[in-house]
């Protein structure tokens, strides 16, 4: 199986397992998955959030899953546990296509650590 292949399969299981725990099995897109990630690392689970806090939780869940590409380093929890991450290197122009594949590749990669997907 090609690695594309191997991506495709593992993305939609993803999706899939995500979708019926948290969408009563609606498709969850890319950003609502994002979005999940960062409230997940930011700990606080039974919190409504505003829609400013919506951002800066898909912000740390980027940065959360761009750090082993080594593009983010964690830095600190603030006063209120928010984690923090320091840029260590650009992230590359890409087109949104190849934007969407990086976001999943690493959404992937992070289901595979906690042992979500196999």
């Amino acid at each position: 199986m090609s690695r594309d292949e191997e991506l495709k399969q593992r993305w939609e299981l993803v999706v899939s397992k995500l979708s019926k725990q948290f969408a009563d099995g609606d498709i969850l897109d890319l950003d609502a998955i994002i979005y999940l990630i960062g409230v997940q690392e930011l700990g606080q689970l039974n919190r409504k959030f505003k829609k400013d806090h919506k951002l800066d939780l898909m912000h740390i869940a980027i940065c959360r899953l761009l750090e082993p590409y080594g593009y983010y380093e964690f830095d600190y929890y603030d006063d209120d546990k928010w984690p923090h991450y320091k840029v260590k290197e650009q992230l590359p122009n890409l087109k949104a296509g190849e934007q969407s594949v990086l976001m999943k590749e690493a959404i992937v990669n992070y289901f595979l650590e906690a042992e979500f997907i196999e």
